[in-house]
């Protein structure tokens, strides 16, 4: 059945693709109506987010909010889509650094590297930007999809121009056996751990467990730090910022480096909420779930 479903979807996913950009954001314009309206999805987990992280605002300037994001949800699921069948060319056009002078730096010191982002702008973008203007090879921590088919179409779209994946069950073995060659492993750190295996913080004014894998790789192998920060220029364009976290993460004390990804990605969704994912149950533990030991 699992088949079945999935090839009589595949020929929709792969028209939706290849559609002009403008006609592709009226298809959005048009979800947005009935993912927001009709179908409401996690509309009262979209707003309870949103009225935690910004007690101070109005209700409706989180409706407002509430309703940019949706929007932009739209347009990021079918950008992801378009992936499918972009050519470097597009890709380049519509996701594009700001300054890749840091990695060329890393490189030539020799120095394998640690991307942490989070769940901001257009990652899948980016991760094909990456690779094709940086002599990194990148990894991608993913987790993987229990769905077969599925699963071969998101590791088709990830690893377009030459991006390669690690399991997350797999990352530090793999990033061991890749220590021979230079790379540059991206972690989508704002993800929801198991609470007694977080560090606790404040983000987003709610008590939040913060994933530390990244953060105890980069000390065991000492891959500088860098904080990826994606911003949405207009409509379809990204841009995005390299910004250097920690050069020798093995002198940093212990949960230094979440806090510091953590602050410094609430400071970019603050600026721009609408473009992180809210819809997301980021705060689905709560501190009091932690067992005693």
């Amino acid at each position: 059945m699992q088949a079945i479903v999935f090839y009589l979807v595949l020929p929709f996913i792969y028209f939706i693709s290849i559609l002009p950009f403008w006609i592709l954001y009226g298809i959005s314009d048009i979800m947005y109506l009935f993912l927001y309206y009709i179908l409401r999805y996690r509309r009262e987990v979209v707003f309870q987010n949103l009225r935690n992280s910004f007690p101070d605002k109005s209700p409706e300037e989180l409706q407002k909010i509430s309703k940019k994001f949706y929007s932009y949800l739209c347009d990021l699921t079918l950008e992801s889509l378009k992936k499918l069948t972009m050519t470097r060319k597009q890709t380049l056009k519509h996701c594009k650094f700001h300054d890749t002078s840091l990695f060329k730096k890393l490189h030539s010191e020799n120095r394998s590297i640690i991307l942490l982002m989070g769940h901001y702008g257009n990652w899948e973008w980016a991760g094909s930007t990456f690779t094709l203007e940086t002599d990194y090879q990148l990894y991608v921590i993913y987790k993987p999809l229990s769905n077969i088919y599925w699963e071969n179409l998101m590791v088709k779209t990830r690893t377009m121009f030459g991006t390669k994946l690690i399991k997350v069950n797999n990352t530090l073995r793999d990033m061991i056996n890749n220590k021979n060659s230079l790379s540059a492993t991206a972690f989508i750190a704002d993800q929801t751990p198991f609470p007694e295996n977080a560090y606790w913080t404040k983000f987003l004014n709610q008590d939040t467990p913060i994933f530390t894998g990244a953060e105890k790789i980069s000390k065991k192998l000492n891959y500088p730090i860098v904080f990826i920060n994606i911003i949405r220029t207009k409509r379809g364009y990204y841009e995005i910022f390299a910004e250097l976290l920690e050069q020798e993460p093995k002198n940093m004390a212990e949960n230094e480096i979440s806090e510091r990804f953590i602050n410094r990605l609430e400071k970019e969704i603050i600026k721009k909420p609408e473009i992180w994912l809210w819809s997301h149950r980021r705060w689905k533990h709560k501190r009091k779930d932690v067992p005693i030991s």
